[in-house]
């Protein structure tokens, strides 16, 4: 099913999503990478505040490449979530409701997720050229000497991802699998 939803999330919206659903995301989302999400958790441990407010809020998973002239941003592909498992329940229990990714999560991600009623969303992985096309404004917000891995605000037009793990913990990938095995 596709469906169109606003960001920052609203829990009524997250509700109603499944896994397999289509969505085309428009608003406000955020970039971070490894780097940044480790100097985020080094920062919560020293009793620091993150760079933005997390709570509703979504990140993605994205370091683009320079943006052409007349772009907002360059290639903006995702990068493998697995990467942020270890930082990503602490900010989920910190009010983060959703990630954007590619590929399989811990089982401490699903269960934070399921714990937090929050989602995670895959974007097509080698599609960061037309990712990009749905990206209105970039605004380097946090770690500019990280360079491509510096936090960002990015507003988006009818991003489009993938519902992967909803908020029951109903998974994509495993569910995939199993409807696979059937045929």
């Amino acid at each position: 099913m596709n469906k169109h939803i606003k960001a920052p999330f609203v829990q009524e919206e997250i509700n109603t999503l499944k896994a397999g659903d289509y969505v085309y995301i428009s608003g406000t989302i955020y970039t971070a990478r490894d780097a940044a999400h480790k100097r985020m958790y080094e920062g919560l441990e020293r009793g620091e505040n993150l760079p933005f407010d997390i709570k509703n809020n979504v990140i993605y998973y994205m370091g683009p490449s320079p943006a052409r002239e007349g772009r907002a941003i360059g290639s903006a592909g995702p990068t493998t979530a697995s990467r942020m498992d270890k930082y990503a329940p602490k900010l989920m229990d910190m009010g983060l409701k959703g990630m954007i990714g590619k590929g399989k999560r811990s089982q401490e991600v699903k269960d934070s997720i399921m714990r937090n009623k929050g989602i995670y969303l895959a974007a097509v992985g080698g599609a960061g050229a037309l990712l990009s096309k749905s990206i209105q404004s970039s605004e380097v917000i946090a770690y500019d000497d990280l360079g491509t891995e510096a936090i960002r605000r990015l507003e988006v037009k009818d991003f489009p991802a993938i519902v992967v793990i909803d908020k029951e913990g109903n998974n994509l990938y495993e569910m995939a699998v199993k409807e696979y095995r059937t045929i």
